[in-house]
């Protein structure tokens, strides 16, 4: 019994020590492998910086030809650049002259100088808040790098905004839209009417945006014209989601016509009922709206909307016309038959308000805005980002019965039409 135990207790003494020799050799090992991280990072940059050197001498070796017939003379070398990874690096170029003595360009260098990668760098890095001076700061410096100043940060995002803004303008608009969003942003004295689309399946696109010095009708029909041309159907029955402005009611009805099914934004409507209360009712107010607008059926929810324009009335007569006009407009999802989910999601202008608000987080550090083209490329590039971070919205698998709802409006509109 006694060797028994004496031989556990030596196991036991055995396992401990292995393990503190584990303990003991993990420890470096992790330093080992972080510093050899570190290395082989820097080691594949000047790995690639070698394969540029030697592509660059191929091509003069090349033009040059075989030694007796030289097309071409390589001509020492001298100090140049190129872009890698996302900042200028120096390297030794070689030089190469004609026989008459002129120089002739590297095709290899000069492709290598192309500002394509930089410019995708610098408008990551901006996307993410990185401020045009602190942008050195945030390369990668496996590499010793110079020349990134802030006008020439500046000038690569100038370059990258506006290649997304013509991405945005020019690209065609998903045949299935169901779903129309218009809402406007002020940048500054600058005004964005910008345009977002839900398709049949309930993902969300960033359709267009137009300039506008302010929000009318004329500059709302531009955009519809340009999302029209670009394959936006609106000779298709459509629901429309607005925030009560005027202009953009008259300029979706000038081009929708009858097709257009506009749902006020409850939002905006109960803000401006509110706005016209004693602070001590307008609790009270925003309770008996939002009960009024939960009822399953139009009927249901405007015989409760009509009991609160009466209370209003009494205490508030100027509160009561806000609510009275455009009353039914707010009523347009239950008119449609939809459920719970789907209007959750569209009874305001919360999808399009979202993207603004990611939009004002990228552009708070922008001190001054120059002029519209400006503010259309930056608002392009936010609304570009944020659209990566799109979902799908939700009750999407209801959207079969609103697409069912559309196509019925539209079948009882165009009988209308034949009678008439």
């Amino acid at each position: 019994m006694k060797k028994d135990k004496r031989n556990e207790l030596a196991e036991a003494s055995s396992k401990s020590q292995e393990s503190r020799m584990s303990l003991q050799l993990d420890l470096p090992a992790l330093d080992l492998i972080l510093e050899t991280k570190t290395q082989i990072e820097a080691l594949s940059a000047q790995a690639g910086l070698t394969i540029i050197q030697s592509l660059m001498s191929q091509e003069i070796q090349e033009r040059c030809g075989p030694w007796g017939s030289q097309n071409a003379f390589s001509h020492g070398s001298q100090q140049g650049f190129i872009v890698y990874g996302g900042r200028k690096v120096p390297i030794t170029k070689p030089r190469l002259r004609s026989k008459a003595g002129q120089e002739l360009p590297l095709e290899s260098y000069q492709a290598f100088q192309q500002d394509g990668q930089m410019q995708r760098a610098v408008a990551r890095k901006l996307i993410r808040q990185v401020s045009t001076r602190d942008y050195a700061g945030a390369i990668d410096q496996c590499l010793e790098g110079y020349g990134v100043g802030r006008s020439s940060v500046s000038r690569q995002w100038k370059a990258a905004t506006a290649a997304e803004l013509e991405k945005l303008c020019q690209r065609p608009v998903p045949a299935d839209i169901k779903v129309l969003l218009i809402d406007a942003k002020y940048f500054c004295q600058e005004c964005l009417v910008v345009a977002l689309g839900v398709d049949s399946t309930g993902a969300k696109h960033v359709l267009g945006l137009w300039h506008g010095s302010t929000e009318n009708s004329t500059v709302v029909k531009a955009l519809l014209n340009d999302l029209r041309e670009r394959g936006l159907n609106t000779e298709a029955a459509m629901l429309v989601i607005l925030d009560g402005s005027k202009a953009l009611h008259k300029g979706v009805k000038e081009i929708f016509g009858g097709l257009a099914l506009i749902q006020r934004c409850r939002v905006h409507k109960m803000r401006n009922v509110l706005e016209h209360l004693p602070k001590e009712k307008r609790a009270q107010a925003a309770w008996r709206l939002r009960g009024a607008w939960s009822k399953p059926t139009e009927q249901e929810a405007l015989k409760e909307l009509r009991k609160v324009i009466l209370w209003l009335e009494g205490i508030s007569p100027s509160a009561a016309r806000s609510l009275e006009e455009g009353l039914e407009e707010t009523l347009t999802l239950q008119s449609l038959g939809l459920k719970k989910d789907l209007l959750l999601s569209f009874n305001s202008t919360n999808l399009i308000e979202s993207c603004f608000s990611r939009t004002e987080s990228w552009t708070r550090r922008v001190k001054r805005w120059r002029d519209a083209k400006m503010v259309m490329r930056w608002g392009a590039a936010a609304l570009l980002v944020a659209e990566k971070g799109f979902r799908r919205v939700r009750g999407c698998d209801q959207m079969p019965l609103l697409i069912q709802a559309l196509a019925l409006h539209q079948s009882k509109l165009e009988k209308s039409l034949k009678a008439a």
